[in-house]
């Protein structure tokens, strides 16, 4: 991997935040997120910051902390497409100039406990400035509670790009090689780039440039890309992972399968600002709000997510938190329009593609995303059963990181 950013060298004498992880029987209905798998009457045993059994009931070992918890216990959710210094409120523009740097940390505080309470213990914040950066120094090093964090930082565009006010300009292949340098150096996890909004954006020595870099640097490379001839071409490329999808040929779909790329749809800010009495609470203009709806109900325009979902393709969660309306506890909506359109078939899908399919493209795939001995203790409590009704999910009563309780 490539060298640490700085901030690691720094030798920490005592973690401000540092919850004791627990040796902790949880009883109650137990969603594993394997396959299908849903235990009635079940255990779930921490230790050690690991799951140490999952179980029926009548298997339990003996546990001094035992706990009735009288709902469902199932793997922590992930948001895989999100904005932390984004508040979900202000105008985007406005608050990405405006905004001091100071506020953004706040904003980034304050949505990383909305996400605890609200179950979601990763998230994958896709940057666009760099305030992620030290949004992740701060959790790592225990300044401030909050869930894992995967940051791209500052995202990377063309001259003049798609939200070319917030994000990394640069031009030319050398350019963009050191616009993915100066990322890893401040410990980027992954890179993301705007490979288009009206018409494709890069040259295709750019668009090499920057995913070779990346690679060679051993990070996974994400690209914003919202229709067929965008997908198709970083995908060609070697992009990692398609950001929000759309319109896709039959040849792209199977371009996607041949590549093993997962799309994170986005669907929130569609949903939550089609709904008026929402959508007037945050200033959304009549003319958007009709538009939203025009654009929900027109199920015809997520045909293509439909069959590349259908043939395969990995389809993973993400709300594009932070953006109008999308606040970083609103997690039902794009859960259930992901059933209603078709990329998820049923609840217990939706659910694995915001815990088992977010942990595999969060290269957690073998220890987190499903309730499974051995797995880190990440998990959730529910207040009701959300393989049923998702809208039990937002009544999250526990949430654990490592083993150690959060909320």
């Amino acid at each position: 991997m490539p060298e640490p950013a700085a901030w690691h060298y720094q030798k920490i004498t005592k973690r401000m935040f540092d919850e004791p992880g627990v040796d902790r029987l949880l009883f109650g209905r137990v969603i594993t997120a394997v396959g299908d798998e849903v235990i009635e009457d079940g255990y779930v045993h921490l230790r050690g910051g690991k799951i140490a059994g999952v179980g029926e009931r009548a298997g339990a070992p003996t546990v001094a902390d035992s706990v009735e918890t009288g709902g469902t216990l199932m793997p922590g959710m992930m948001n895989s497409h999100a904005h932390l210094s984004w508040d979900g409120i202000h105008e985007l523009s406005q608050q990405s100039m405006y905004d001091a740097p100071e506020i953004r940390a706040y904003k980034a505080a304050g949505n990383m406990l909305k996400s605890l309470r609200a179950g979601i213990t990763l998230v994958r914040d896709l940057g666009v400035h760099d305030a992620n950066l030290f949004t992740k120094q701060a959790v790592a090093q225990g300044i401030f509670p909050g869930p894992r964090l995967l940051v791209s930082g500052e995202s990377i565009i063309q001259t003049g790009g798609h939200t070319y006010w917030v994000c990394r300009e640069a031009s030319g292949a050398d350019e963009m090689r050191r616009a993915v340098r100066d990322q890893v150096k401040r410990g980027a996890d992954l890179i993301k780039v705007m490979a288009c909004h009206d018409t494709l954006e890069f040259t295709d020595d750019e668009l090499h440039a920057v995913i070779d870099e990346a690679h060679r640097n051993r990070l996974p490379i994400t690209a914003h890309a919202t229709y067929d001839a965008c997908i198709a071409r970083v995908a060609e490329f070697g992009i990692d992972c398609i950001e929000h999808g759309g319109s896709m040929s039959d040849a792209t779909i199977q371009l996607l399968l041949d590549r093993k790329l997962p799309i994170v749809t986005t669907f929130s800010a569609l949903v939550i600002q089609a709904d008026p009495e929402i959508a007037r609470a945050f200033g959304i203009p009549e003319w958007k709000i009709a538009e939203r709806q025009k654009a929900v109900a027109d199920k015809s325009r997520f045909d293509g997510l439909l069959r590349a979902a259908k043939a395969g393709v990995p389809i993973v969660f993400g709300t594009d938190a932070g953006s109008p309306a999308v606040e970083h506890d609103r997690i039902v909506p794009e859960l259930k329009f992901m059933v209603e359109v078709g990329v998820c078939p049923d609840n217990l899908d939706a659910l694995r593609a915001i815990t088992a399919r977010a942990a595999v493209l969060n290269g957690y795939g073998d220890t987190l995303g499903t309730l499974e001995a051995g797995k880190l203790a990440d998990l959730i409590v529910v207040d009701g059963k959300p393989d049923q009704d998702l809208t039990a999910l937002e009544r999250v009563t526990q949430t654990y990181i490592d083993g150690k309780r959060m909320h």
